[in-house]
Parts: C-alpha cells; sequence; structure tokens
C-alpha cells in the first residue's frame, strides 16, 4: 500500500493549517484554515492555502475532516466551498453549527455537510476514519484516527491533557490508548507549544485571575475575549455568576454564539444576568466584546475612536484583555493597549505566559506520543522552530531520530508497505491573499504598492496635448497625497513640473506622441529629482491625455 502525506498550510507558520493523506488514490483532507496577516500586509483580511491541488483532485477526494471549530482549522472552507460546492465536509455538531453560521453570513451554498459523532467510524473503500474526542478550548474538539492496512495516520489537531475539563471538552484517554496498542504508522501532532516545559495544564485556566478583576474593580468592567475561546468565556460567565454583577453583549455574531450556546448546554449561565443596552452604563455591568473574524481589535478600536453610539471608555472603567494576540498583531494590540492607558482607565492583560492557551506542551506531546506509540512522527501546527522542538519532546520519550520527520509545506512524504521511502516529490504551494471578497489578484506586487504608498505617498503628473498640433494644452500639473505638503514646497513641485515638461518636448514631433517613453522618463527623472531633494521614493503616476 502506498501512502502520501504532505501540507499545503499549517507547516513553518502559525495557522492556515491544511493537510493532505492520499491513500491509494483517496485522498483525505485535514483541516483548512486560515491565519491572519501581519501589520505589514495591508489591507488583507486573511489569508487561506492556495486550494488548486483540490480543484485538480476533486474526483479523489473522500472528504474534508475539521478538528474544530477555530478559524486556524476551518476558515478556509467558505473561500472553497464558494468554487467547490460539493466536497464533502465532515465535523461534530457543534463544529458545523459554527461553519453553518459562517455560510449563511458569507453567502455560499454547500451541498455536503456531514454531521460526525465522536468514536463512530466512517467507512472508505481504502480506509476507515475513526474520531476521538480530545481537549481543546471549544467543545466538540476531536482529532482523526484513518485507519488502513499499514496502520493507522493520527492527527491531533490542537488538544492538552486537562482533567477538569470535562463534558463536551473531554478527552477520551481510553480509545487514545486503544488505537496506540493496535498500531499507529504515523502520528501528526501540533507543536505550537513544544518548547514549554511540563504540562500546558493548570496554566490554562483563568478561573482566579477573572476572580480577582470582579473583587477588586468597583466600577463598570470591559472584558475583550475572543468569541471562539469557548472555555475561557465559560471561565468568565462561571464567576460572573456568583456575583451579583449583569452582563451586557456588544455585537449580535457574539450575542448569537453565547445564546445558541447556552441554548443547546454549551455554556452554562443563568440568562436572567444578560442585560441590554440601557444597562450599559450600570456600575455592576461586565461588558463582553468580542472582535470581527478578519479583523483582530476592531470592535475595541471602535469604542476607544469614540465610533461606537453605545459605549465609550470612562476613566472609572477597568478594560481587562483576556484572549491571546495572534502573531503579527502585536504592534496592533500594544497601540490598543496605550490608547486605553492614555484614556485614563485601569488596563489589565492576562499574560501570555503566565495563562496559556489549550495547546500541547512538551509534556502533553511525551505523553500523546507515549499512548499512540507511532512508527514514524510528523510535527506540524507551527513554525519550523515549534517543529524541531516537537522533534525533541519526541526523542525524549525513545522515538529514533530517523523516524521523526521535519517536513515544509509542499513537501511530500511517502510510505510504502509501512515504511518510509525517500522521494523528491512536492506539491505546488502558495498563499490566497483575501482582501475583502477578492481572491484572485491580490498578490505580493499588490502589497509591495500599498507598502510604498503608506511610507512615501503618491506623486501624479498629469498634462494634455494637443491631437492635430501635438501642442501641450495644459500641465504638467504634479499633484501629491502623502508624500509631502504642497504649499511648503512649491518650488520642489515647479521643478518636478519642468522636468516633466522637458521629458514630454523630448519624446513628441509633429506627427508623433510617444507615450510610452513619455511615461517612462518622467518616472525616472522626477523620481531620481525627489529622491535627491527628500531621501524619500513617492509612486509616480503619469496621465496623459490628447484632444
Amino acid at each position: 500500500m502506498k501512502i502520501k502525506i504532505t501540507a499545503l498550510g499549517g507547516l513553518n507558520e502559525r495557522g492556515k493549517n491544511m493537510y493532505v493523506v492520499d491513500i491509494e488514490n483517496e485522498i483525505y483532507i485535514l483541516d483548512a484554515g486560515l491565519k491572519y496577516p501581519d501589520d505589514k500586509m495591508l489591507g488583507i483580511d486573511y489569508i487561506i492555502p492556495n486550494f488548486d491541488y483540490l480543484k485538480e483532485n476533486q474526483k479523489k477526494i473522500k472528504g474534508i475532516f475539521i478538528t474544530h471549530g477555530h478559524d486556524e482549522q476551518m476558515g478556509a472552507l467558505s473561500d472553497i466551498l464558494s468554487e467547490m460546492p460539493d466536497i464533502p465536509i465532515y465535523a461534530t455538531e457543534f463544529t458545523m453549527n459554527l461553519l453553518e453560521n459562517e455560510l449563511v453570513e458569507d453567502k455560499v451554498k454547500a451541498t455536503n455537510l456531514k454531521v460526525i459523532e465522536p468514536h463512530k467510524t466512517i467507512k472508505f473503500k481504502k480506509a476507515t476514519v475513526f474520531p476521538i474526542s480530545l481537549t481543546h478550548s471549544i467543545p466538540g474538539t476531536v482529532g482523526y484516527v484513518i485507519n488502513t492496512a499499514d496502520g493507522a495516520i493520527v492527527y491531533t489537531g490542537n488538544f492538552v491533557f486537562d482533567q477538569k475539563m470535562l463534558g463536551p471538552y473531554k478527552t477520551d484517554i481510553g480509545k487514545l490508548a486503544y488505537v496506540g496498542k493496535q498500531g499507529v504508522l504515523c502520528l501528526m501532532s501540533e507543536s505550537i507549544y513544544a518548547e514549554k516545559e511540563g504540562y500546558t495544564s493548570p496554566n490554562n485556566r483563568i478561573y482566579g485571575q477573572v476572580r480577582d478583576v470582579l473583587d477588586q474593580s468597583e466600577g463598570r468592567i470591559l472584558f475583550n475575549i475572543f468569541d471562539s475561546q469557548f472555555y475561557r468565556l465559560q471561565e468568565l460567565l462561571s464567576e460572573i455568576n456568583k456575583t451579583k454583577r449583569n452582563i451586557v453583549i456588544l455585537g449580535k455574531r457574539l450575542e448569537n454564539t453565547i445564546n445558541d450556546a447556552i441554548k443547546n448546554h454549551y455554556l452554562d449561565f443563568n440568562v436572567k444576568k444578560m442585560k441590554g443596552f440601557r444597562s450599559l452604563n450600570d456600575d455592576n455591568i461586565v461588558v463582553l466584546i468580542s472582535d470581527e473574524r478578519e479583523k483582530p481589535f476592531s470592535n475595541i478600536s471602535r469604542i476607544i475612536k469614540g465610533y461606537d453610539k453605545f459605549v465609550t471608555i470612562k476613566e472609572e472603567d477597568t478594560v481587562v484583555f483576556a484572549s491571546p494576540v495572534y502573531e503579527g498583531m502585536e504592534r496592533r494590540a500594544t497601540k490598543v493597549y496605550d490608547d486605553i492607558a492614555k484614556m485614563g482607565a485601569n488596563l489589565i492583560i492576562f499574560s501570555t505566559k503566565k495563562y496559556l492557551s489549550n495547546h500541547a506542551s512538551s509534556e502533553d506531546l511525551m505523553m500523546m506520543i507515549n499512548l499512540m506509540n507511532p512508527k514514524y512522527y510528523l510535527p506540524v501546527i507551527g513554525e519550523y522552530r515549534h517543529q524541531v522542538e516537537n522533534k525533541k519532546a519526541a526523542l525524549k520519550v525513545g522515538m529514533k531520530e530517523e523516524n521523526i520527520l521535519l517536513r515544509l509545506n509542499g513537501e511530500v512524504t511517502t510510505f510504502l508497505n509501512g515504511s518510509l521511502v525517500k522521494t523528491e516529490q512536492t506539491i505546488k504551494v502558495d498563499d490566497i491573499l483575501v482582501d475583502g471578497k477578492n481572491t484572485k489578484d491580490i498578490n505580493e506586487i499588490v502589497i509591495k504598492d500599498r507598502e510604498m504608498l503608506s511610507e512615501n505617498g503618491i506623486v501624479i503628473v498629469s498634462a494634455t496635448i494637443e491631437k492635430m498640433t501635438k501642442k501641450v494644452l495644459s500641465g504638467p500639473e504634479v499633484i501629491t497625497k502623502g508624500f509631502i505638503y504642497a504649499k511648503e514646497n512649491v518650488d520642489l513641485l515647479k521643478e518636478a513640473e519642468k522636468l516633466s515638461l522637458s521629458v514630454i518636448h523630448e519624446n513628441v514631433t509633429k506627427n508623433h506622441v510617444d507615450f510610452a517613453k513619455i511615461k517612462t522618463g518622467i518616472r525616472d527623472k522626477v523620481g531620481k529629482y525627489l529622491f535627491k531633494e527628500t531621501e524619500c521614493k513617492p509612486m509616480i503616476l503619469i496621465v496623459m491625455n490628447e484632444v
């Protein structure tokens, strides 16, 4: 039997998880996530893997199997389903509900959504898929066991071992141990916290910190929290339940999420404590604020700038950030924190070093490896340095170095009859940069142009030429935006206009106007002059009219 494993995203990066398991030309896709851009990717909302591979092999694909309802695992599905609505999607009931809400919001139709139950086998021709309940910060999280004739391929997704997280968060350790005894060919396990010593639990719990904030704050409290961090949200609501405080939820999406979760018993909270906007200014109120999917800190930033019609931050308020900051968002987060501090409010930030997210630290990883006892180990989900640390954890529990596989996106790992085969095969991988609804032409050139505009501004040179006589009727006129203040740089602009006019005259004859040479010449001469005078390189646009 020939088995090939590769990643379309998720290796040497944070987010955008998408892994391909090809078993004798039956293809199983594990997760389909997005990642958030850093501050340099101006105007980009999010990034997803290029899924041309899925289009080219759609008939071979048995399904996309989603581990849990976080953007890093399922955020690309709307974009994929908009082009391939018939592709089968497998997820637990809670995860599927989140996906269906997103599809409605994005106006995307999907015709093949399949709700699964943990520990119920899904049968295919060449393999079976067995979902196992795992513990993460959101209900309904599962890992997937793909059983083949040569042993199991196990993908954990994100997980921790925490004995206090019960119900829809509970790990079925017995099932994990059983899978390990049946024979695991390859274990694919997350790497994000691999460098952290010990178990993640109990440092993933914030009960005590929330309790201190509620006890020690006299006025109104504003909590900024990700609506996808369900267990952290439950910790907050549980502590509020013990006090006389009530809550107001800002944002229809967050309100619907909480109401649906309470109705379906995924969140436990006294609904009598949920108040309307009229209670926003009460001293005993806790205001819950969440962020838009594509724009972290967007809602709290709107409040800071005074654009929110319901709430403004006052000096007597306490503003709490209870969720971790996405990588690449640190600068934006720091600005938000500074702006709140300048407003005089009490600012509390839960330390990401002290209060960990629900990802596997080194002891969690070693415990999973011991339970699975895999022949081969493939670290996934994380930057390359995280993958290396994950390898070190595997070495500590006795795995052979040659059986620990460090890979990059697109590199294919091949097993033949249960043994690793050396291969140079790769799959083409790339990023799709999503700006609003556009996934087609946002590329590195566009991003570079935006970066140039943000740093150096734009210069527009316009002129009009008479069609018959080839004489310059008006201009050249030089207009700047975001480059220099025109009123204080009149001489500079006049010199730029003279240079532009000289270029026009050089490329105009009685019978012909060489517009291409005019545009190239103006960019060259004016660009060099402006750089000499200002040491800036604005984008130069030339507009030539012939009338």
